[in-house]
């Protein structure tokens, strides 16, 4: 798998999803979503968008599985993260309210061991780091 192609792609749409979402709330003058506005921009664009250019600018090994786990809790923990703040603070389906504060917290707790795998994968890694 290509991660930087793959990190560029998903930070994307999550870029379009925070744009639109941003110009919705502008417009209609609601910004009760300013919150997860601001995590879907903060944590699915910007932190993937960082990830990508950490994967082109230095030749972190593809066999590396600390790499691949970092990856894929990055996707999983953004997605999660995101998702589970909007379904706790909209509540669009009744009644799940549980399941709505797990998601949120596991999906949080899945972002917080990406970012834990990121600066371990740092110093692991730290010989294919460098300005050379």
């Amino acid at each position: 798998m290509d991660r930087t192609r793959f990190f560029v792609r998903v930070s994307a749409i999550y870029a379009l999803i925070g744009a639109f979402m941003g110009s919705h709330m502008a417009g209609g003058g609601g910004y009760q979503l300013s919150a997860i506005h601001a995590h879907i921009l903060v944590v699915g664009w910007l932190s993937l968008f960082a990830f990508a250019i950490f994967y082109k600018m230095f030749s972190i090994p593809k066999t590396s599985k600390l790499a691949s786990f970092h990856v894929w809790s990055s996707f999983i923990g953004v997605f999660g993260l995101t998702v589970g703040m909007w379904l706790y603070y909209t509540q669009p389906f009744g009644g799940l309210g549980v399941f709505n504060t797990l998601f949120f917290i596991v999906g949080g707790t899945i972002l917080l061991f990406a970012f834990i795998s990121f600066a371990i994968l740092v110093f692991v890694q730290g010989k294919h780091i460098s300005e050379a």
